[in-house]
């Protein structure tokens, strides 16, 4: 990616005008990955008004989603009539963890849940970076601890790409009053006070006073909560 692009991606701070400059001056595979939460609902927004074709937009479908995930991803193809490539874990090594642990044997330890994640999310990952050069995400700084440190572009080293995050200086406020400006359909486990959104068995609703990630693997110590997709 030459410095101009960067340079402009660091300093535009107009989500439109990013990904169409992206877009249009950038020629090798950009991928946006989505797991239908509120902030990949806006990138896939503007992705999908604009007809920014060549950038794929895909999702890691682990098999154990909300219903509510589910009728997102419906509503979200029915009102732009776009495609969102699915990815799939492998069938043998979901069988094989599910035979030799459990159905349910990531609450049992810390590494049999990294295991599920990461035959679940983080190999069919790998497959949908295939020859990407730029991943464009959804996180945000006020997302986590981990991610308050995160830069809007940075290096991928261990994938070679470059990491792009365009909400990461947006406040939750900024994103839910984009979604109802523009009328995108989203999540209504969002309405039940359940922030960030993943596999249905390590989910749930917040408490009153709790953070962003508290929802996520709540039986863990909380300086763990990731599951290997953004390191």
């Amino acid at each position: 990616m030459n410095t101009k692009l960067i340079q402009f991606l660091e300093t535009t701070n107009n989500l439109e005008l990013e990904l169409d400059f992206l877009a249009n001056n950038f020629n090798e595979k950009i991928v946006f990955s989505t797991s239908f939460g509120i902030e990949d609902q806006v990138i896939s927004h503007e992705i999908f008004s604009q007809n920014l074709n060549n950038i794929e937009v895909f999702t890691l479908d682990t098999g154990r989603f909300f219903a509510e995930t589910y009728a997102v991803w419906d509503k979200t193809l029915l009102q732009y009539n776009k495609k969102i490539k699915a990815y799939y874990p492998n069938t043998e090594k979901v069988e094989k963890y599910v035979n030799e642990n459990g159905i349910n044997a990531f609450y049992n330890t810390i590494e049999l849940r990294k295991e599920c994640c990461f035959i679940r999310k983080v190999a069919p990952l790998g497959r949908a970076l295939k020859g990407a050069k730029i991943w464009i995400t959804g996180l945000r700084a006020e997302q986590s601890e981990n991610r308050n440190t995160l830069k809007k572009i940075e290096w991928d080293e261990e994938r070679q790409l470059y990491k792009y995050n365009p909400l990461l200086n947006w406040s939750t406020e900024d994103v839910v009053t984009y979604l109802k400006k523009f009328g995108v359909p989203y999540n209504t486990l969002h309405d039940e006070n359940f922030v960030s959104i993943g596999c249905a068995p390590c989910t749930r609703a917040l408490k009153p006073g709790e953070d962003f990630r508290a929802g996520r693997w709540w039986w863990e110590d909380k300086t763990k909560k990731e599951c290997g997709l953004h390191r």
